[in-house]
């Protein structure tokens, strides 16, 4: 039903549902759960922290936290306590401090991210020029609004709201509120002649 190392550490009040899979040196604190059809290897998960369905290696993720379902967490990822991280979200080498939340469908990389950010859906840590692999630091209490890229390398201050759609490609203080996207054009009665186009 399960398959669980014999190196692996199961504290007293720890569930493993059906199918999940624990490996290496993992350590299960007391009062988690780690949910059915989910992949731990050498990695802490803390008290009070549920795990659904997800992928988590190398990687420490700390108290009263929700993964998943199906995030993934690898090389080194460290999350701190009452962290929310929700479905389709991948977090490479990065620290997130106490609080954070990133429900959907985004990519953290190489970074650190300050206490009680929320990233939204669809956020991409840019990491990688095609050459190597750069770091983002964000402050604490930021909002990063839904598919907004965060090129590094880039250093961003507390308590900064950008704007859903924005790429961030410079260095920013605290306090700073950041839109960059394309003034909508709207055509009035239009729609037409390309719905009709679409449908020959």
């Amino acid at each position: 039903m399960y398959e669980i190392d014999p190196s692996v550490v199961v504290e007293d009040g720890a569930t493993i549902e059906p199918f999940a899979v624990i490996k290496g040196r993992s350590v299960l604190k007391k009062g988690c759960v780690v949910g059915s059809f989910s992949y731990v290897e050498d990695s802490v998960i803390g008290k009070n922290t549920v795990v659904r369905s997800s992928r988590i290696c190398g990687s420490t993720v700390g108290d009263n936290c929700t993964v998943g379902p199906d995030a993934h967490l690898r090389n080194n990822a460290r999350v701190g306590d009452g962290c929310r991280i929700g479905n389709f979200v991948e977090i490479k080498n990065s620290t997130l401090e106490s609080g954070v939340k990133a429900a959907h469908l985004s990519y953290i990389g190489d970074a650190t991210v300050g206490a009680n950010t929320n990233v939204g859906c669809g956020v991409i840590f840019v990491n990688y020029d095609g050459k190597e692999k750069h770091r983002t630091t964000v402050g604490k209490n930021c909002f990063i609004g839904c598919n907004s890229n965060l090129v590094a390398p880039l250093t961003m201050g507390d308590d900064c709201f950008v704007a859903c759609g924005t790429t961030v490609n410079k260095d920013v203080e605290s306090g700073s509120f950041l839109i960059g996207r394309s003034y909508l054009t709207v055509k009035e009665n239009r729609a037409h002649k390309y719905l009709t186009k679409s449908r020959e």
